[in-house]
């Protein structure tokens, strides 16, 4: 049973914009710390941003603060990252991931409860 779906990936010029959703089943959102990571073509899997199941509270890597955004929709049972001035290097497979807080996320490895299966972000000319 998948408990998270990605989508919203694809193919988009450097400057343009992405809305990725994760979508949720057999799992409440707002109860769990979500979080989005990715990884490229030859490099480790790395986080990207994450928000809080207690109190909302939003986190992103410095690579990415000013031009993504992470949100909740609880009524949908969703969480999205909104992708804006995308760059080359923002090309890779995105994850949404759910855990029981957010030290589970920057944990080594991560604590997570549960992987979506991913989606293709390429950003290129």
């Amino acid at each position: 049973q998948l408990q998270l779906v990605e989508s919203g990936g694809g193919l988009v010029q450097p400057g343009g914009s992405l809305r990725l959703s994760c979508a949720a089943s057999a799992l409440t959102v707002e109860y769990y710390a979500i979080g989005w990571f990715r990884q490229a073509p030859g490099k480790e899997r790395e986080g990207v941003s994450c928000i809080s199941s207690s109190n909302g509270r939003t986190y992103y890597a410095d690579s990415v603060k000013g031009r993504f955004t992470i949100s909740r929709d609880n009524a949908r049972n969703m969480v999205y990252l909104q992708m804006n001035s995308l760059k080359p290097e923002d090309t890779a497979v995105y994850y949404c991931a759910a855990a029981g807080g957010i030290s589970s996320m920057t944990s080594s490895p991560p604590r997570i409860n549960y992987w979506g299966q991913g989606t293709q972000v390429t950003v290129s000319s």
